[in-house]
């Protein structure tokens, strides 16, 4: 199954109708557009990104499905997840993150360590519980494997804490996509 589509799956099984949902790297808006559909008509998505480009594209992809006023779109960066979504502490099912560059776009501009670890921690003190953060680590570009590196001691502490984690295809070193998968315990 392609990683996407991992991705949505493993999101899908704990989005509600009408819950909060975050997309917190945009990207071309694929996930926005997912996590719109999945909340229904009462739900609400926030939905970040660093380059206005990938806010225009998701915009863009939203308003042709008609689903625009489901979304909050903001060019902003992954690490001021907290503040930006601040009043949504325990409330959110599923956050979503794929780390990496904007397909299409300048490959210069990628996800980093430090942001991406501030990003993913706020990502848990938003969640539910049993809600979800499903992360898509993308380690081939420049400093890609040290950022994979974060994302699985971030695994380790979760699990740590006592939340369930999952590592979907973690080959350390190999330059392949992988997915984390943490679900909020009690």
């Amino acid at each position: 199954m392609h990683l996407t589509h991992s991705a949505h799956a493993l999101a899908a099984e704990v989005i509600r109708p009408g819950g909060k949902v975050v997309d917190a790297t945009a990207g071309n808006g694929h996930d926005t557009l997912f996590l719109a559909q999945a909340v229904g008509d009462r739900g609400k998505v926030l939905a970040l990104d660093i380059q206005p480009l990938a806010i225009e594209t998701t915009r863009a992809r939203l308003s042709e499905a008609h689903l625009e006023a489901r979304a909050d779109l903001r060019v902003a960066d992954h690490a001021a997840l907290a503040e930006l979504a601040a009043g949504w502490e325990g409330q959110v099912d599923c956050v979503m993150l794929n780390l990496g560059y904007l397909p299409g776009a300048d490959r210069t501009l990628v996800t980093r360590p430090v942001t991406t670890g501030k990003a993913l921690h706020a990502a848990l003190g938003l969640l539910r519980v049993g809600g979800r953060i499903v992360c898509a680590v993308y380690t081939g570009h420049p400093g890609g494997e040290d950022e994979s590196d974060l994302v699985d001691a971030f695994g380790f502490s979760c699990e740590e804490a006592g939340h369930d984690v999952r590592r979907l295809g973690r080959e350390p070193r190999s330059g392949k996509p992988w997915l984390l998968v943490v679900t909020r315990a009690p």
